[in-house]
């Protein structure tokens, strides 16, 4: 067994428990294990309910699709969302510290209905989805691992869940450290399952319990947890049902800093390379484009989700750092407003599908020269600001717009849409709706 695979209680920070790059962009180099690695795979191999079957090369490879950072952390809010109709009245985002070696950790946390042993591995597989309504916003069935593997290099959940008389407890681990340093060629993502009976919380075997105690034994060596009793102790606020998603060994930017900036505002998350300076004729002017929401987005984590959602879900909440984040809706500020109807030809044998499209002067205008149109799918936010026209035009400056298109699907990353025929029209019709707008 390679050194890196036997136990020990090595900081995490350096030598085997960390990767020797942590800039996500230059972090997907993997290597072929030999031979002679490959006959060291532990006994996981065996029960393969035991553990969810992904491959290495994938997790790095798939969350390159996220090419913003924000853009992931909203991957993982929609998941909160989409557990309100199970009853969800809240997502917590937030910073916690890895006891393990002093960095920080991003946690999610949601008061959903958690995920069953069964969920929990299918949550942490590729590919696979359960959300098939026309009401939740997740439906690739990838978002969960393109999101953690871009934030940081390693996540642990923890999901508690009630199934009838069942209440079930699950802690899975998803590492790319631990798999690049073990060199795996077939993942290996440990899940340890726990049940409630007569108030006491007992280990659940569904294969041997040697496979048990070697998950157990990754988790331990290769999370920020050093003990049963510490992954336990993550269950204590999670009360009767939800999840709990830890993200650790974030990830960092060229100059060795991390990407997300904790310590500038106590009340949010910044991203560090993106607050870049602004053009203003005057102090004035450059003050007002620094503080407006179109600015802003692109670095401040609470800016970007106050407008994510286009209606404010009733009894729901986003509490980023110990503060909820007051909803914005960008088409109640504007000035002018005009309400214009877009009525897309999307198939013959479908219904008619008409857009409402709400077009007016950004407040802050003349003075400030932002333009674009936010568009969003299923309530989420996809395109913020979509410069439909050219940016040296003088028509259309100041005018802003707000749309809800669910007859065309979002990419991927869910920051964009299919480059197809039905958005060329709508594009070429959000062009003439500005001008339009701009000439009476």
């Amino acid at each position: 067994m390679p050194a890196a695979m036997a136990g020990g209680s090595g900081g995490m920070g350096s030598g085997p428990r960390s990767l020797d790059c942590r800039s996500f962009w230059k972090a997907g180099a993997f290597e072929a294990p030999s031979a002679a690695t490959r006959e060291s795979h532990d006994v996981l191999e065996t029960g393969d309910f035991d553990r969810a079957r992904v491959h290495p090369k994938f997790l790095h490879t798939n969350a390159t699709s996220h090419k913003w950072a924000f853009g992931a952390i909203a991957e993982l809010l929609d998941n909160a969302v989409d557990e309100i109709c199970n009853g969800a009245t809240f997502v917590k985002v937030d910073k916690s510290i890895n006891l393990k070696d002093s960095s920080p950790m991003l946690v999610f946390q949601d008061d959903g209905g958690g995920m069953d042993p069964e969920g929990v591995r299918q949550c942490m597989s590729l590919g696979f989805s359960t959300k098939k309504s026309k009401t939740t916003i997740g439906q690739y069935g990838n978002g969960f691992k393109t999101s953690t593997m871009r934030l940081g290099a390693d996540a642990i959940v923890f999901t508690r869940a009630i199934r009838g008389s069942n209440v079930t407890l699950s802690v899975g681990l998803l590492s790319y450290t631990f798999l690049r340093r073990t060199m795996k060629d077939d993942i290996v993502v440990p899940v340890l399952d726990f049940q409630i009976q007569d108030d006491h919380i007992v280990p659940l075997v569904y294969g041997s319990q040697g496979d048990w105690d070697s998950s157990l034994k990754i988790i331990l060596d290769w999370s920020p947890f050093s003990s049963m009793g510490e992954l336990l102790q993550q269950f204590k606020d999670i009360e009767s049902h939800g999840t709990k998603v830890v993200i650790y060994d974030l990830w960092m930017n060229d100059d060795g800093l991390l990407e997300l900036d904790f310590d500038d505002d106590d009340e949010d998350i910044l991203l560090r390379d993106q607050a870049k300076a602004t053009a203003g004729t005057t102090k004035i002017q450059k003050e007002i484009i620094e503080q407006h929401i179109s600015h802003r987005l692109r670095f401040s984590l609470r800016a970007y989700t106050s407008i994510l959602y286009l209606k404010k879900y009733a009894n729901f909440q986003i509490i980023l750092r110990g503060k909820v984040v007051e909803h914005i809706n960008i088409a109640h500020d504007l000035k002018f407003k005009k309400i214009f109807t877009y009525k897309p030809q999307v198939t013959h044998d479908s219904q008619v599908v008409s857009v409402k499209v709400d077009v007016g002067f950004a407040k802050e205008a003349p003075v400030l020269g932002i333009f674009g149109m936010n568009v969003y799918h299923k309530n989420r936010l996809i395109m913020p600001f979509w410069k439909v026209l050219q940016e040296g035009s003088s028509r259309g400056r100041s005018v802003v717009g707000v749309l809800e298109a669910n007859f065309i699907e979002p990419a991927h990353d869910k920051q964009d849409f299919e480059r197809t025929p039905l958005f060329i029209r709508l594009e070429t019709k959000l062009r003439q709706i500005i001008i339009e707008y701009w000439s009476s």
